[in-house]
């Protein structure tokens, strides 16, 4: 099997920043909203937030072909973006794909 690895290198750089602009989003803005009355943080962070996740779940369903990765882990690459610490917890498997290179 022929992997991609610049491909790979890039989607697990996008599920980094991806799942940091999680945390900042719960971490930070949510509690200026709630705590210092800023909603517009959330608006800024919410939006970053919202087109990172999209652009990982557009390059999990790229991946499925360029990596290539089957569609399940695609599919629970997805799943763990939706969670706070999953893209990071995710990237041990996706790590494990260049080590059994």
């Amino acid at each position: 099997m022929n992997i991609d690895l610049q491909f790979l290198g890039r989607l697990r750089l996008l599920s980094f920043v991806e799942g940091t602009s999680t945390l900042l989003l719960f971490g930070i803005a949510m509690p200026l909203k709630y705590l210092a009355e800023m909603p517009l943080a959330v608006r800024i962070v919410g939006s970053i937030h919202g087109l990172l996740f999209v652009c990982l779940s557009l390059a999990f369903l790229l991946a499925t072909s360029r990596v290539p990765i089957t569609k399940g882990l695609a599919f629970a690459g997805i799943v763990a973006a939706v969670l706070p610490f999953g893209p990071f917890v995710f990237d041990r498997w996706l790590g494990q794909l260049v080590k059994d290179r």
